[in-house]
């Protein structure tokens, strides 16, 4: 008998970033997007129904359907084992200045319409689908990977509080870090990060480990990536100010740029250097003073 997997169709909703960031404390493994709902899976079934009890009374749902009608939760049980693997299959590569990420060792950077010269500079990193996310597709880790291509990494040491799928750890290296420690406190997240690193030889000095990120202290780094929620940056934010020295670099996102306010009150202590935006949400670099 096929194993059956707890998911969340969602009707009629027009931003799947925005869906997970709102699930995001559910531990979502997964998101499919289908001809008119968007379907998230879940571990447990448990999980899926405190992520739709919680669905029907957070503030942000209104911008969620953007007005939409029809607009319906429905909690279902699907019968394939296979379907992380269906659900972004068909993920096209996703480019961020020099940086292309790729499903497969065998995908290839697409052509610059501009020029037939291959460029040294292009830099392609293998995230295949898998059960973290992180593959490039979202809004957020886009933002993140511009904002690490702001910095000059040249030597220094990076840590990803919250590294899902590993891409921002081994895009640091990849941009001249000299190590990058990812950190997650989702066990099936550092397996798939590690897998992902196997997949990119490129990427010396990455390491993965599973944390908890209120409860434990960070080592100290040059640099600390951070695509989280923005009740969790909140949640963490002495640790992750505590990681870095004077002159440190913060980059977070998974914020919405209607909570940017509250964002840089909680961090009141760094000051903002670099932001940029998409589809509603927002990336900052920080640095400590």
């Amino acid at each position: 008998m096929a194993k059956r997997c707890p998911a969340l169709d969602v009707h009629n909703a027009g931003d799947p970033d925005l869906l997970l960031a709102l699930l995001d404390d559910f531990s979502p493994t997964g998101l499919q997007q289908r001809q008119s709902s968007i379907r998230v899976f879940f571990a447990t079934a448990e999980t899926r129904d405190a992520a739709i009890a919680d669905l029907k009374r957070l503030r942000h749902t209104e911008r969620l359907w953007g007005g939409r009608s029809g607009r319906r939760l429905q909690a279902i049980d699907v019968d394939d084992e296979d379907w992380p693997r269906r659900s972004q299959e068909h993920l096209l590569p996703v480019t961020v200045g020099r940086i292309t990420i790729v499903s497969s060792p065998s995908a290839r950077i697409p052509a610059n319409p501009k020029s037939r010269i291959p460029n040294p500079d292009e830099i392609s990193i293998v995230i295949p689908a898998s059960l973290a996310f992180g593959t490039g597709h979202h809004a957020t880790t886009r933002l993140c990977l511009a904002a690490l291509q702001t910095l000059d990494l040249k030597g220094s040491f990076v840590l990803d509080a919250g590294t899902g799928s590993g891409v921002l750890a081994i895009a640091a290296v990849r941009l001249g870090a000299a190590r990058a420690l990812g950190l997650d406190h989702d066990a099936d997240a550092v397996t798939a990060a590690r897998e992902n690193l196997a997949l990119n030889r490129d990427a010396r000095g990455v390491s993965f480990e599973i944390v908890d990120l209120t409860a434990a202290p960070l080592p100290n780094a040059d640099v600390v990536t951070a695509n989280l929620t923005t009740a969790l940056l909140t949640q963490s934010r002495i640790a992750l100010e505590r990681a870095l020295g004077p002159g440190g670099a913060l980059i977070v996102s998974g914020v919405l740029a209607d909570d940017e306010t509250a964002l840089l009150s909680a961090f009141g202590h760094m000051k903002k250097v670099w932001q940029a935006s998409e589809d509603g949400w927002i990336g900052l670099r920080l640095v400590k003073k």
